[in-house]
């Protein structure tokens, strides 16, 4: 998942697979980020209409900025355009509709379970 200097992984959802009952290098900080709760989360979505959405193109909801693409593109295996945005913690349950700026135009995306695609056994 996406992770760097101001993205945690409590943000990114990976702090499920985080060892709480070690000590590492800012284990406090995201204890506390834990514990108080984050304000984003990295969701996926997949685009309802016709476009790929980009790394750093808008997403809207309500028509009101709330986030931005980390990355996105066409799905060979799903057969649709699909990406992740970090959006506020009301919109990342899966059906949040959405929308994604691309090329001055907006299209109409939602929210989806991650992961994208899982093998059947």
């Amino acid at each position: 998942m996406k992770m760097c200097q101001t993205v945690t992984p409590t943000k990114s959802s990976t702090a499920g697979s985080q060892t709480w009952t070690r000590d590492f290098i800012g284990r406090d900080a995201l204890k506390k980020q834990k514990e108080d709760g984050v304000r984003k989360k990295l969701v996926g979505f997949e685009l309802t209409e016709r476009g790929i959405a980009r790394h750093g193109y808008p997403v809207y909801a309500g028509g009101e900025k709330i986030g931005e693409v980390t990355s996105g593109t066409f799905s060979p295996t799903l057969g649709k355009a699909i990406g992740l945005a970090f959006v506020p913690v009301q919109h990342k349950e899966p059906g949040t509709e959405l929308e994604v700026e691309i090329r001055s135009q907006r299209a109409k995306a939602k929210v989806v379970p991650l992961p994208f695609y899982k093998r059947k056994k």
